[in-house]
């Protein structure tokens, strides 16, 4: 029985690298990133059977997986780390800024909220998750330090870059402009969740029209 065991776990492992022989030499990234992805997708298929955030277990979710708990709690300390990683998996892909202008990274990461939006009405795991959160404090807690903190800084960096190099006002208060920034796009996304966010030019639209009014004033004219 226990080299049945052994064997069938073998076998198991050896099912995360398609192609290749149970015998070939063991190259651990390929099956580590195989069995998080199976990790990932055994989360949203319990959620689309209509399981709850608060009702999924460790157990539950390595079963589905076909892993064992160890396989998870060698990535994650915990069930919320795991189920912060999968929610931000469903989102749209984090901003990628390009360091062209502070122009240019302010619409690019209120261009991510605008697809974040879309990803959030075409998928309804995400909006289940996300909208779960709020009854379940230590999730909420955990995904707020890991994913809604950094992207609150990064849009702050951006202004703080903008006063040091001169495109914005110096006496601008950081938080304050990152909320006007912010709070168009957030009454779209979230609160008026039937508005149109299928333009792509939305967020170059959104923040031209608040540089006009607290971008620096350039040179005076001869």
């Amino acid at each position: 029985m226990e080299t049945d065991s052994r064997a069938a776990t073998a076998e198991h492992e050896c099912a995360y690298s398609p192609g290749e022989s149970c015998d070939a030499p063991r190259r651990g990234r390929p099956r580590s990133e195989a069995a998080e992805q199976a990790i990932f997708a055994a989360v949203e298929q319990l959620m689309e059977g209509g399981a709850s955030l608060s009702q999924l277990s460790v157990e539950g979710i390595a079963a589905a997986a076909g892993v064992g708990k160890a396989t998870i709690y060698r990535r994650w300390p915990n069930k919320e780390a795991l189920l912060v990683d999968v929610v931000a998996r469903l989102e749209a892909p984090e901003p990628q800024l390009t360091g062209g202008g502070v122009r240019a990274d302010l619409v690019e990461v209120i261009d991510y909220m605008r697809r974040r939006g879309l990803a959030k009405r075409s998928r309804w795991v995400l909006k289940a998750a996300l909208g779960q959160m709020s009854s379940w404090p230590e999730l909420h807690a955990a995904y707020k330090k890991r994913v809604l903190q950094p992207r609150r800084e990064l849009l702050r960096s951006i202004i703080r870059r903008g006063m040091a190099q001169g495109e914005l006002r110096a006496d601008l208060d950081e938080d304050l402009l990152a909320e006007i920034l912010l709070g168009p796009i957030l009454v779209r996304t979230v609160l008026w969740d039937d508005s149109d966010l299928s333009d792509p030019r939305l967020a170059e639209t959104m923040v031209d029209v608040l540089l006009a009014g607290v971008a620096a004033p350039g040179p005076a004219a001869p």
